[in-house]
């Protein structure tokens, strides 16, 4: 709009000057644009140059502020109609493409399930204790075995699970978050696959009880598998009744893993929460050894797989000079085409900020609509 418009829509404004040969004081303007009125009684026209410079630059002053009156009153008639358009650069950034989080929530759940048939296969293959006492351990010559440990483990683990669940519902970009979760779950446990196949150890202690072998029942072989499936692995649940799933240790994996989604996705001012967290990680992993469940190797290696694997792939998810570096050498890894599929169209480092899951009715959004507004008025 121009200024001439906003001018010719103005009030008029008339204001009697009187100059003499003594300074002469002006108003200041008001802050929103006003112009006092400037009233004075009239006094004979004078011929002393000194005034007419004067009356020049009074009348100069009054224009300028004239014109700013004239802006202002346009601008605040028309404010209505101003509108900026903000391009969204940041959300598409960081799509969220749930169809990636599908497929890689698919991958885990199969490797989930390959673990406890690798776990049905082994079985069949571990040393009875009589032949094969177990192995010795410097752990075990030091500690003695506290029965109830194990329990504290896994009720630590659940835990810590049911902490992460919840913490990732409420992450704003849950669905990213969500396949890198799903994604190195599954690589884990199949690593854990591996090792448990290609080594078969001994029971790490004489009390454990092993479920008798099958040899060829298949079917029976199937059951277990099932049986294992839907009681999670657990021992409290009583579906863990086989051996030979010790290289690595499975519970290491889920309670440092969690811990290091449950620290990695949380705020700093979240501290307390995060101390808790490692603390009931520590402890789980520390009763694991005290109930002489698993062999000390078998925690370590658990503990330093987990930790380089995630730790490895957050490095190339956040530092994103490196995927197109021509000497990075941890693009050198198998599942690094994996990984520019997961990560191809993530632009930026995610940021930890929460959302509400669900969508929030349109009553409730009118009536937020209606409350801001009153805020603003």
């Amino acid at each position: 709009m121009a200024a001439s418009e906003l001018i010719q829509d103005s009030p008029h404004v008339e204001a009697v000057v009187t100059t003499s040969n003594s300074p002469t004081s002006l108003s200041p303007r008001v802050a929103n644009g006003t112009l006092p009125r400037l009233n004075s009684s009239p006094s004979p026209p004078t011929d002393d140059p000194d005034g007419k410079k004067k009356c020049i630059k009074l009348s100069t002053l009054l224009q300028q502020n004239q014109l700013v009156q004239s802006l202002s009153n346009g601008l605040r008639r028309h404010c209505d109609y101003v509108k900026i358009a903000v391009p969204e650069e940041h959300a598409n950034r960081l799509p969220k493409e749930w169809w990636k989080t599908g497929v890689a929530f698919l991958y885990a759940v199969f490797n989930l399930v390959f673990t406890t048939v690798v776990i049905t296969i082994v079985h069949e293959r571990v040393p009875d204790k009589s032949v094969s006492p177990p192995l010795p351990d410097k752990f075990f010559d030091y500690v003695d075995r506290v029965p109830w440990a194990f329990t504290v483990t896994e009720v630590n683990g659940l835990i810590l699970v049911g902490l992460w669940l919840l913490q990732w519902i409420f992450l704003k970009h849950r669905a990213i978050i969500g396949r890198r979760c799903f994604f190195l779950i599954g690589t884990l446990y199949f690593y854990r696959c591996v090792t448990m196949y290609i080594t078969t150890l001994p029971v790490p202690g004489k009390h454990m009880v092993c479920a008798p072998k099958l040899y060829n029942d298949s079917t029976g072989k199937i059951w277990r598998i099932l049986r294992l499936i839907s009681g999670g692995g657990l021992s409290l649940t009583g579906s863990h009744l086989m051996c030979g799933d010790f290289l690595y240790s499975g519970h290491t994996v889920m309670l440092t893993l969690s811990y290091l989604f449950i620290k990695e996705y949380s705020p700093p001012w979240m501290r307390w929460y995060q101390w808790i967290c490692w603390l009931l990680s520590a402890s789980g992993v520390i009763c694991i050894l005290i109930a002489h469940e698993h062999y000390s190797i078998d925690v370590v290696i658990g503990y330093i797989v987990t930790t380089r694997t995630f730790w490895w792939y957050h490095t190339m998810a956040n530092t994103h000079a490196l995927r197109q570096a021509p000497n990075n050498y941890l693009s050198r890894t198998w599942w690094n085409p994996v990984f520019k599929f997961l990560e191809r169209n993530v632009q930026t480092v995610v940021p930890i900020e929460f959302s509400w899951p669900l969508p929030v009715p349109a009553t409730c959004r009118q009536r937020y609509r209606i409350v801001e507004g009153g805020r603003d008025e």
